[in-house]
C-alpha cells in the first residue's frame, strides 16, 4: 500500500442540491463532512495499487491501465452533481441489478465509459473492459457484458464523460502493451487470468477509497510478523514440546515424521502429499512444512483450508498457541467465527487475505477462485505465491474435481503457488488414464520407510459377517453393554431412534446425541458434557451421525459404525482409542444399516466399498494403497464436471460458474434459530439494534439448517418470525420444539409451551 494519502481539503459550503458546482476539480468521493478524493488523484492510486497487487508480470501494464480507467464514467457532470449530493463510502456504489433497467441505475453507472473507452483504444482489451464493468457488481457473463455496451444510452455515458476533457495522461495507453503472452494461454487459463487481474483492480479501488474514508484501518491492517518469525517460533515451540514429551511410539513417529518432512522444505514450488495417519501430528507438521517452503522459496503467505469449522477453531488455536506472541498473524476467515475472539486485525485482513496465515474453510477457497462477487474476488489475488495446505482433503466433492483441481493447478503452474494435500485417507488426485484432469506430478513428504501406519495402528476393525441389516434394536443391546462407545449412523432420525432405544435398554436417559439438528452451542456442550463424564470415571454412550468424523476430539474404546465409504471409516477409527492410552488395541466394529446412506456421494461411497471387499477380502483400512484403489475407484463413477463448469469458463461466464460452483448444495436448505439457552439476548439486540457483524456471527451458534420449503411454511403460518431482514427465528414459545437431547425436532413446532400460558 502507497504511503501516499489522497488530498483533502474542506470545503467552504456544500451546493445546493440540484445546482452544478463547475469550479472544483472533479471527485471520486466526498465525506459527510465535505472532505474531497480528487478523481484524478484517485484514478492514479488505483492503477498504480492494481500493478503492485498483479499476479504476473505480463499482467501489471493491464491491472495499471484498468486503475486508472475504472472510474472514467466519474467525470460526467451529472456523476459529479451526485456525488455532491449524496455523500459516503457506499453513497454511489453501482449494484448487480444495474442493467439499465432504471434511471436510477443509468445515473449510478460510472463503469461503462471506462469500458467503452478500453475497447475504442484497442479492441482485443475486451477483458479489461469487463474487469471495468464489474468493479461494483461483479463479472458479468460475456455475453451479457456484450448487451450492455451495445446500448445506445450507454455510449453517451462515454462521450458525457469526455466532454468533461479528463487529462489526456489518464486516457493514453500506457506504454509496454503486450498481449502475445496473453494469446498463447489456453481459454481457461485466460479465463482464470481475467480474474485475477479483476481481483487486484477491485482490491486496489476497495484499498484507496477506505483509506480516503478511514485513513486508520491501513494502520489496523498491519501485520508485523514476517514468514521467516513465525517459522522460528514454530520451530521453537515445537522442539520444546518434544523435549518434555516421553519416548513413546507415537511421539518417535512424530519426531521422524517432522524431520523428513522438514528435509523436503527447500523443494521447488509444486503439489505435495501430505499422508499422515491420525495422532501423527499432521496439523502443526504441515504448518512447519508450509512455512520452512515459504522461506526457502520466497513465497508470500500460508493459506490452511480446513472443511469444517469445527477444525478450523480447533487448529488456530493450535497455531496460535505455537506462534505464541505472534499468533495475531493468524487470520480466521469463516462464516462461524465466534465474535468474542474476533478482532480488529481479523475483520480487516479476512477480507482480502493480506496476512502471513489464513485459516479459511474449504468452500470459501474454492469458491473465491470461481466467484464473480467484488466481495469474494478481491482476495484473489493474494492466493497467488501461498502455501496452499488442502487438509482432509478426501472431502473434495467429486462433482466438481475437474474444475477444482484446474484452478489449483492453474495456481501452480502460473502463478508460483505450492498445494500440500494433506490426509489420513489421500485420495487419488494424480493425472492417469481416465483421469486426466490429475495434477501431473505428486511429491510425497513422508517417506514409507518411517511405517507410520504399521507403527500407529491403534485400532483393530471387525467388518460385518454378511450383508444382512443390523436392526438398531440389536445395535442398542450391544451399546448398552459397552461403557465407552461411539455408534456412528447415516441419518439424524436414525441418531435419535438408537439413542431412544439405547436409553429403554439402559433404563436412564442417559445417552448422548450429536447431529446438524443440534445448533453450535448445543454441541459444544454436549463434547464437554463427554469430557466431564470420562474425567469423572462414568459410562460414556454417544450416538451421533458422520459430523463426528472429521476434527472432533474424541477418544472412544469402541466405536461402532454402519457400513459407508472406506474414507468415513477410516474417520471413524479415528475416534477410536485416539490417543492410544488402551493396553491392547481399540475396536472399530463396522455393521450393515438397516437404512440407507444419503443418495448420491455417499451411496456411492458405499458401493465402492463393498465392491473392494467382495475382491479383496483382507482389505486393510489403514493402508494408503487401499485409499488409492477405493478413491480410484470413486471417481471412475463420479461426474467430475456435470455442470459443465469448465464449458462455462470457456466461454467466460463468469456469473453461471460462480452459481454452479457451489461446494455445498444449500439451495434447498434454510437456517433458523432455534430457542437455546443463550440466544435471546443476541435476538433482542438484534431487533433494536439492527444488524451488525458481531450480532449475526454470534447468532451463527444458535441456528440450525432446515429444509427452505419447512421454513417458507413456518414464517407464513407465522410460527418462525423475521427479526431482521434475514435472520429467521422461532421463538421462546416453541421451547418444546427444541428437545434438550436431540435439538430441533421439526414435527414439534407450533405446540407452545404451556408455562406461556400461566399468568405470571
Amino acid at each position: 500500500m502507497s504511503d501516499k494519502q489522497p488530498d483533502c481539503k474542506d470545503v467552504a459550503s456544500s451546493p445546493e442540491v440540484g445546482l452544478r458546482t463547475v469550479t472544483s476539480e472533479p471527485l471520486a468521493h466526498i465525506t459527510q463532512d465535505r472532505q474531497e478524493h480528487l478523481l484524478r488523484e484517485h484514478l492514479e492510486e488505483v492503477g498504480r495499487l492494481a500493478a503492485t497487487f498483479a499476479a504476473r508480470d505480463d499482467m501489471r501494464v493491464f491491472a495499471h491501465q484498468a486503475g486508472r480507467w475504472h472510474d472514467l464514467g466519474k467525470y460526467r457532470q451529472h456523476f459529479q452533481d451526485r456525488i455532491r449530493k449524496e455523500n459516503g463510502f457506499e453513497a454511489h456504489l453501482e449494484r448487480d441489478a444495474d442493467a439499465s433497467a432504471g434511471s436510477m441505475s443509468q445515473d449510478k453507472d460510472h463503469s461503462t465509459a471506462g469500458a467503452l473507452w478500453a475497447l475504442q483504444k484497442d479492441p482485443r482489451l475486451g477483458f479489461l473492459a469487463m474487469a471495468i464493468i464489474g468493479h461494483h457488481g461483479g463479472l458479468r457473463d460475456a455475453e451479457a457484458f456484450r448487451e450492455r455496451i451495445r446500448k445506445k444510452e450507454k455510449k453517451q455515458l462515454l462521450d458525457e464523460a469526455l466532454a468533461r476533457n479528463p487529462p489526456e495522461e489518464l486516457l493514453a495507453m500506457l506504454p509496454g502493451v503486450d498481449f502475445s503472452g496473453l494469446e498463447r494461454l489456453s481459454k481457461h487459463r485466460f479465463e482464470f487470468w481475467t480474474r485475477m487481474l479483476f481481483s487486484a483492480l477491485v482490491d486496489a479501488d476497495f484499498l484507496d477509497t477506505e483509506h480516503f474514508f478511514d485513513a486508520a484501518t491501513r494502520e489496523r491492517r498491519r501485520v508485523d510478523a514476517t514468514l521467516p518469525a513465525l517459522a522460528e517460533a514454530l520451530r521453537a515451540f515445537m522442539d520444546r514440546k518434544q523435549s518434555g514429551a516421553a519416548d513413546t511410539p507415537v511421539n518417535r513417529v512424530r519426531r521422524e515424521v517432522l524431520s523428513a518432512v522438514l528435509s523436503a522444505a527447500p523443494s521447488p514450488p509444486g503439489v505435495f502429499s501430505l499422508t499422515v495417519p491420525t495422532g501423527g501430528g499432521k496439523t502443526l507438521t504441515s504448518m512447519a512444512f508450509a512455512l520452512e517452503h515459504a522461506r526457502a522459496q520466497g513465497l508470500r503467505r500460508v493459506i490452511v483450508a480446513i472443511p469444517f469449522t469445527s477444525i478450523i477453531e480447533q487448529s488456530a488455536g493450535v497455531y496460535r498457541e505455537a506462534f505464541g506472541a505472534l499468533g495475531d498473524a493468524v487470520i480466521e476467515h469463516h462464516s462461524a467465527l465466534d465474535p468474542r475472539r474476533e478482532t480488529p486485525l481479523n475483520r480487516v485482513a479476512s477480507e482480502n487475505w493480506d496476512a502471513p496465515v489464513i485459516v479459511t474453510t474449504t468452500v470459501q477457497l474454492l469458491e473465491s477462485l470461481f466467484a464473480n462477487r467484488t466481495s469474494a474476488c478481491r482476495k484473489l489475488h493474494n492466493i497467488a505465491h501461498s502455501v496452499i495446505v488442502l487438509d482432509e482433503a478426501q472431502t473434495l466433492p467429486p462433482a466438481l474435481l475437474t474444475a477444482t483441481l484446474d484452478g489449483l493447478g492453474t495456481l501452480v503452474e502460473d502463478y508460483g503457488c505450492s498445494v500440500v494435500i494433506c490426509t489420513a485417507t489421500q485420495p487419488a488426485l494424480g493425472r492417469r488414464t481416465g483421469f486426466p484432469e490429475g495434477f501431473p506430478a505428486i511429491r510425497e513428504l513422508v517417506p514409507a520407510g518411517i511405517g507410520a501406519f504399521e507403527r500407529l495402528r491403534r485400532v483393530k476393525v471387525r467388518w460385518p459377517e454378511s450383508r444382512e441389516p443390523m436392526p438398531y434394536a440389536a445395535l442398542a443391546q450391544h451399546l448398552a453393554r459397552e461403557r465407552d462407545v461411539l455408534a456412528v449412523v447415516h441419518r439424524r432420525d436414525d441418531a435419535r431412534k438408537l439413542c431412544e432405544l439405547v436409553d429403554a435398554e439402559t433404563g436412564a436417559p442417559r445417552t448422548l446425541h450429536l447431529s446438524a439438528l443440534m445448533c453450535p452451542e448445543h454441541r459444544s456442550k454436549v463434547l464437554a458434557d463427554i469430557k466431564a463424564r470420562k474425567r469423572r470415571g462414568e459410562p460414556v454412550r454417544l450416538v451421533a451421525t458422520q459430523l463426528v468424523e472429521a476434527g472432533v476430539d474424541l477418544d472412544f474404546a469402541i466405536v461402532y459404525r454402519s457400513l459407508a465409504g472406506l474414507d468415513s471409516l477410516a474417520q471413524a477409527a479415528g475416534r477410536c482409542n485416539r490417543e492410544g492410552l488402551l493396553e491392547g488395541l481399540g475396536e472399530l466394529r463396522l455393521y450393515e444399516a438397516e437404512t440407507s446412506p444419503p443418495r448420491g456421494v455417499p451411496a456411492m461411497a458405499l458401493s465402492v466399498t463393498r465392491t473392494l471387499r467382495e475382491q479383496y477380502p483382507d482389505l486393510d483400512l489403514f493402508s494408503p494403497e487401499s485409499f488409492r484403489l477405493y478413491f480410484e475407484r470413486l471417481y471412475a463413477n463420479a461426474s467430475r464436471d456435470g455442470k459443465g463448469i469448465q464449458t462455462m469458463r470457456a466461454e467466460m461466464r463468469f456469473e453461471a460458474v460462480s452459481q454452479a460452483f457451489k461446494l455445498v448444495e444449500d439451495d434447498w436448505s434454510a437456517p433458523v434459530v432455534v430457542p437455546f439457552e443463550g440466544c435471546e439476548p443476541w435476538l433482542d439486540a438484534l431487533r433494536r439494534l439492527g444488524p451488525s457483524r458481531e450480532r449475526l456471527r454470534a447468532l451463527q451458534r444458535f441456528t440450525v439448517t432446515v429444509p427452505r420449503k419447512l421454513r417458507d411454511a413456518w414464517v407464513e403460518r407465522e410460527l418462525a418470525r423475521f427479526a431482521s431482514d434475514t435472520v429467521v427465528y422461532l421463538g421462546p414459545e416453541h421451547r418444546p420444539a427444541y428437545d434438550e437431547t436431540f435439538g430441533l425436532v421439526p414435527a414439534r413446532v407450533g405446540i407452545l409451551d404451556p408455562g406461556l400460558l400461566i399468568p405470571g
